[in-house]
């Protein structure tokens, strides 16, 4: 696949852009025109966002370059199994709608690591807070900006240099601004962008592989007889990379359900592998969670997470098949050596976006391909100046510090924040490999600990913070020494190698630690777990604020799950 031609564009196609950033600039400014008079104003958009804002905020906060980049790579390569880490969003998402939300709310917080300091210790929300900051620039917003120039470099021949700067500079402008509540609001708009131009390219590609007097259900059963991989060079470069994906000579790239021994999607990721990153990545991840925090109410947080959940079933339609897509047309990419292959499968949407779409459609594709970033730019940005604000500054070095003061900090760190983001970007090639591999490897590392510790926390009023301590100190050293023991013993286990499976036995390594150091330590103190802490199993306080009627949150849900379970069984 070769990604270095130009892209040209034509009036309509600035046009569309145009039209986009005009749109999308004055959403930002109307919603973010009052005053900001209080840090809840700023920072959770005075908790006033209404369910379809949270749930398309929450979306658009988690389409990035790692999915329109590395994500549809990562399907190319490794066929619809990708899929799952969308669809398997049902677990964790049940978690937060009917376990995790009525305590977030309740308790009133500003940030995830405040929530661990009511539930724990001081001890644990600083090092949460100091980790949440680091994974933020490290793991998200550096890998987006490097996507999302990594696409622009390839589009128009720019240095990645320039296109990281560009794409920071105006991606970050409307946290500065308008904090929270511009951010949900044009993430809103945003969304919808997205999932009309990720269509169209799906459409598009379809349609070439179906040619000029094809149908788009021909370019579909194309697509799928030559993923099926049962004869020819499909059949030929599968065999050739089976080994590396799986260990074995065989590999079903269009099953969702995959060997423990899978690189990125084995069967334990699906089965108990929620625990140990969803959680973390959808529930107590700062910059996911802070639109349920800034919800009216637990109505509208918990049908927002059920909007988000229906968008989730429909995203493989823009982020993976396109890379089916892309390898029944180009399987000739999967004959270089395996290191080199990941590294060209990024570069094959940029590809498509270059040969497919015709005049008109690229400046659709391009304010899609800008919102994706600007959306989850904004979103780091907003919730990691929120943590540094209210978890450092206020808790360590201003206590006494007033609500215009929180304000100017939050803005002078997202400017610093973002800074030091696009230096790292700048830096991530030199890294190799596949950029949603690198994306999903960090999460692996830093998820187990913290998820383990909350989900107990919250579920059982016995843990206590020197549990909880221990188990999150532990963890990230048996996170490490499990990467050097890979590294460094030839004779290590083959499904020791998945980030998620090292991420599963983490989060139990952590889980028993837990409880076994409560046990033996003296009980939290009563405030520590009260009825909007911990659930109370005598009375189960959380079916409160589910609506009436077709409003009811439980039918919604319902359906949302019977979704997802078919697909799972029909892809099995």
């Amino acid at each position: 696949m070769n990604g270095n031609q130009g892209f040209a564009l034509n009036a309509w196609d600035f046009t569309a852009f145009i039209g986009y950033l005009v749109i999308l600039c004055f959403i930002g400014f109307w919603s973010g025109r009052k005053k900001k008079k209080e840090s809840a104003d700023y920072f959770l958009a005075s908790r006033s966002l209404p369910w379809y804002v949270v749930g398309g905020s929450f979306i658009a906060s988690n389409i990035s370059t790692e999915h329109f980049i590395g994500m549809i790579g990562a399907a190319f390569v490794y066929g619809i199994c990708v899929a799952m880490a969308e669809w398997a969003n049902i677990i964790s998402f049940s978690f937060l709608i009917w376990l995790f939300i009525p305590f977030l709310l309740s308790a009133r917080v500003f940030t995830t690591p405040e929530f661990m300091e009511r539930r724990f210790n001081s001890v644990l929300r600083q090092f949460f807070a100091a980790v949440t900051i680091i994974s933020n620039v490290v793991a998200f917003l550096a890998a987006v900006l490097y996507g999302g120039g990594l696409a622009i470099q390839k589009l128009f021949g720019w240095s990645l240099w320039l296109s990281i700067i560009v794409l920071g500079l105006l991606a970050g402008s409307w946290v500065v601004y308008g904090g929270l509540v511009s951010v949900a609001w044009t993430d809103l708009f945003t969304v919808a962008v997205m999932l009309v131009g990720g269509t169209l390219v799906t459409i598009f590609g379809l349609q070439m592989l179906a040619g000029d007097s094809g149908s788009l259900i021909d370019g579909f059963r194309i697509m799928v007889e030559r993923n099926n991989a049962q004869a020819g060079v499909w059949q030929e470069v599968v065999a050739q990379n089976a080994p590396n994906i799986v260990g074995m000579s065989e590999y079903r790239r269009l099953s969702v359900i995959q060997p423990l021994t899978h690189q990125t999607t084995p069967w334990s990721g699906l089965v108990v592998g929620f625990l140990a990153v969803s959680i973390w990545y959808n529930v107590i991840n700062q910059f996911m969670i802070q639109r349920v925090l800034g919800a009216k109410n637990a109505w509208h947080a918990r049908m927002g997470i059920v909007f988000a959940g229906y968008m989730k079933i429909f995203l493989p339609v823009i982020v993976v098949v396109p890379g089916l897509i892309l390898f029944a047309a180009h399987p000739e990419v999967m004959r270089l050596p395996w290191a080199e292959i990941r590294p060209e499968a990024d570069k094959g949407y940029v590809m498509m976006l270059q040969t497919l779409l015709p005049a008109g459609i690229r400046g659709i594709f391009l304010a899609a391909l800008f919102g994706a970033i600007q959306s989850t730019v904004n979103a780091v940005l907003n919730s990691t100046s929120t943590v540094f604000t209210m978890d450092i500054f206020k808790r360590q070095l201003k206590k006494d510090a007033t609500d215009k003061q929180l304000i100017f900090v939050g803005r002078v760190s997202t400017v610093v924040i973002l800074l030091i983001a696009m230096v790292i970007a700048m830096y991530i090639e030199r890294l190799g490999g596949s950029l949603f591999v690198y994306i999903q490897t960090l999460y692996a590392f830093f998820a187990p600990p913290f998820a383990a510790v909350f989900l107990l926390g919250i579920l059982f009023k016995r843990i206590n913070g020197k549990g909880a301590a221990t188990a999150v100190f532990l963890g990230f050293v048996f996170g490490i020494a499990m990467k050097l023991y890979i590294q460094f013993c030839p004779a290590h286990p083959r499904w020791l190698e998945p980030y998620s499976n090292q991420a599963i036995i983490n989060w139990f390594v952590c889980a028993v630690t837990c409880v076994v150091v409560s046990l033996m330590t003296a009980p939290p103190a009563p405030e520590q777990v009260t009825d909007e802490l911990t659930i109370n199993w005598r009375k189960i306080n959380i079916f409160n604020d589910l609506g009436k009627g077709w409003a009811n949150v439980t039918i919604w849900w319902g359906i949302f799950a019977a979704i997802v379970i078919g697909l799972v069984a029909l892809l099995w």
